[in-house]
């Protein structure tokens, strides 16, 4: 399940400025078939968060880090743009995201990290 840290989720809506954001997804795959799992998760979950006037961006594969601590290399990223963070929210407690899309995202990962990301003014 999409485990959000409560005080900063809590914070994050708070000082929503209604600006789009992009969610840095960072992922670590289950042995096994987690990628496999992870690209039906995407086949369920890119309509879902395109009703919510949201769009997966990129999905890459992470090669070996250049720079980084010891377990800081990620299997893959995502990058998903929402047209602000009430959105974001809004597909992670929507019913179809958590009853069709999350059990899949689950299955497919160890590990996962979500970091949102604005536009820095100038």
């Amino acid at each position: 399940m999409l485990t959000l840290i409560e005080d900063a989720f809590d914070s994050f809506l708070k000082e929503d400025d209604g600006q789009a954001i992009v969610m840095l997804n960072l992922l670590r795959f289950r042995e096994h078939g987690g990628r496999e799992r992870y690209a039906d998760y995407l086949a369920v979950a890119t309509p879902i968060v395109a009703r919510f006037g949201a769009e997966i961006v990129y999905v890459g594969n992470g090669l070996p880090a250049l720079s980084a601590e010891p377990g800081q290399a990620w299997d893959a990223v995502a990058l998903v743009r929402y047209p602000n963070r009430r959105a974001f929210a809004d597909m992670a407690m929507d019913a179809d995201y958590r009853d069709k899309a999350a059990p899949l995202r689950e299955a497919a990962l160890t590990e996962a990290v979500l970091q949102p990301l604005q536009t820095a003014s100038s």
